[in-house]
């Protein structure tokens, strides 16, 4: 425990009791070493299995870490995130990295500026399940289009439904469409144009990308449908025919403890880039932002 990486978790919400506090305490290579959260019963309710501390406030947390890993919303990630890296602590960062994309640039240039290494926790590509469709798809070449789906039913009830940020904002496209932008772009190359996009009342989305070196793809998104399981499914097709993600999924636990691996990596060998780093979520955000603009 001498040799593990201490991070501080800020926020204390069902993300961090669920994934946070155990994937850190379960890994022979950090330590769940602090909590603070706006809630102090919260924080100490995540806290107290794990024997971390019960930290006052941001800057206290800052002092006894050397990693910060953020499960708040992406306002407060935007405010914080920065003074982290400044301070010179690795970052474990939640999608989006902001609520617009300059508040992301702001964490990107403070990570780029200090040189600590920076990662999102896009969960799923930190599937070995996605990890090796993705092999297979890069084996090849003539993929010329996609598909995407994200159904699901988070925003209709349960722990997320009453998040203001998520209820308050795009909604699904702000939740789960970071994750699901980013494995369209990483099968097809990245997204530079939206031509089409729109979102009904109930929050329904329906979104035309084209990517980098002329693909094209869709994407059906929503957090309202009534279904269980979730209906997660992506696909591609080209000059090879059809290659399409099967439904299994990792537990996100597991990812976390794949994505910690890379993080402690990073750390260990002073680098600063990687498929999903801080670059990445900043981009996402720029692609958020088309989408919003064109619907």
């Amino acid at each position: 425990m001498g040799d593990a990486v201490r991070v501080g978790v800020v926020g204390a919400g069902p993300w961090a009791r669920r994934v946070h506090g155990p994937g850190l305490f379960d890994h022979e290579g950090t330590r769940l070493a602090a909590v603070w959260a706006r809630r102090p019963d919260a924080a100490k309710e995540l806290a107290e299995p794990y024997g971390a501390d019960v930290v006052d406030g941001f800057e206290q947390l800052l002092e006894s870490v050397d990693a910060v890993a953020f499960a708040v919303p992406p306002a407060v990630q935007a405010e914080l995130a920065p003074r982290a890296a400044r301070a010179r602590k690795h970052l474990v960062l939640e999608k989006p990295l902001a609520t617009d994309e300059r508040g992301a640039r702001k964490i990107a240039d403070a990570v780029r500026e200090s040189g600590v290494a920076a990662l999102m926790m896009l969960t799923r590509r930190f599937d070995p399940e996605v990890g090796r469709w993705l092999s297979g798809l890069r084996s090849t070449d003539g993929w010329r289009g996609g598909t995407g789906r994200w159904l699901a039913g988070g925003l209709l009830g349960g722990d997320y439904a009453a998040s203001p940020w998520r209820q308050e904002t795009a909604g699904a496209l702000i939740d789960a469409g970071p994750h699901a932008i980013d494995l369209l772009e990483a099968a097809l190359g990245d997204v530079d144009r939206v031509p089409y996009a729109h979102r009904s009342g109930d929050d329904l989305w329906q979104i035309v990308f084209g990517h980098v070196g002329g693909a094209t793809s869709t994407l059906t998104l929503s957090l309202r449908v009534p279904v269980q399981p979730a209906v997660v499914d992506f696909s591609v097709y080209g000059v090879r025919g059809q290659s399409q993600l099967g439904g299994r999924r990792t537990a996100a636990r597991e990812c976390y403890a794949r994505m910690l691996d890379d993080f402690l990596a990073m750390i260990h060998d002073g680098e600063t880039h990687h498929p999903c780093d801080v670059s990445r979520g900043l981009h996402l955000q720029r692609v958020l932002s088309d989408v919003l603009a064109a619907a």
